[in-house]
């Protein structure tokens, strides 16, 4: 992590029901293995399948930017929340020395929201990524 210290996650609800369903299929103790045994699956692996893809218009990064642009402009979660769930440092110097904890029941409640938006139609221009 950039910030160098531990950043935990909550899991939406149906993050975990989608963990518990590959639990039953284990072949590793990663969550999302790689091609190596016993390694995790790699920090390119997205990237490159993008590229396989030839879906070179999005990016990795773009999802974690389209998640950021959702709460911003979608939700009425405060802009620290949202920050905190990407890892990203909030404030000057002083307020983060001072703020100790990392609000993972309010984030926990943010992911639950953006895994019900994910999950729902849109009625927006939908770009298909498999060609």
């Amino acid at each position: 992590m950039k910030l160098h210290r531990e950043h935990r996650v909550p899991l939406s609800s149906r993050a975990i029901q989608i963990v518990e369903a590959l639990a039953k299929v284990k072949r590793s103790d990663f969550v999302f293995p790689g091609y190596k045994p016993e390694r995790p699956l790699s920090n390119m692996a997205t990237d490159m399948l993008l590229r396989r893809m030839k879906a070179n218009e999005f990016t990795t990064h773009g999802f974690r930017s389209s998640f950021r642009d959702w709460a911003g402009d979608c939700t009425s979660f405060p802009e620290e929340i949202a920050e905190a769930a990407l890892a990203h440092a909030v404030g000057d110097g002083t307020e983060q020395a001072y703020r100790r904890g990392d609000a993972l029941e309010r984030r926990r409640k943010l992911m639950d929201a953006w895994a019900s938006y994910c999950a729902k139609p849109q009625s927006a221009k939908i770009v298909r990524l498999r060609r």
